[in-house]
């Protein structure tokens, strides 16, 4: 990708959110040596659309797919925050999904392509990445996803 990110966020009309404090006794990121490492990301951004609820029962699969995407944008957020420039990120590693859904709801990795989406779309092929996506019984706030994600940074 020769495009920058922030071109690429700009060229999408994206903008990202402030990066979110910790809610607890964590950091929202440890940069060590070549990776980085992003906490777990809530879908809610100030003075956007708020997501709350179960996936497969308050909330649908769309609307929960919209919620990854925005906890992606937490995510690119909090990189920034760690690093500075954007266009330091070598490679997205990894991404983690909870989905926070009833017992039958089996569509997990559809959710989570909302944030897998989100990445590969502003990054490229870096941006490709390995994933997991699960359910739970219950996320913070009773928020429907949570995302958390790993990169690799040019030093």
């Amino acid at each position: 990708m020769t495009k920058s990110i922030d071109a690429r966020l700009q060229e999408l009309g994206i903008e990202l959110p402030a990066a979110a404090a910790p809610a607890a006794n964590y950091v929202p990121y440890v940069h060590s040596g070549s990776q980085l490492f992003i906490s777990g990301q809530l879908p809610n951004i100030g003075g956007g659309e708020q997501f709350t609820g179960k996936v497969g029962a308050d909330v649908d699969t769309e609307t929960a797919q919209r919620a990854a995407r925005a906890c992606a944008l937490n995510i690119l957020a909090q990189a920034k925050a760690a690093l500075g420039d954007l266009d330091r990120i070598e490679r997205c590693l990894r991404l983690g999904g909870f989905v926070n859904a009833t017992p039958d709801f089996t569509d997990h990795p559809e959710v989570i392509n909302g944030a897998s989406n989100l990445i590969v779309e502003l990054l490229g092929d870096i941006g490709k990445h390995s994933r997991f996506a699960v359910g739970c019984g219950s996320l913070p706030r009773n928020v429907p996803v949570e995302v958390d994600a790993t990169f690799a940074v040019k030093d």
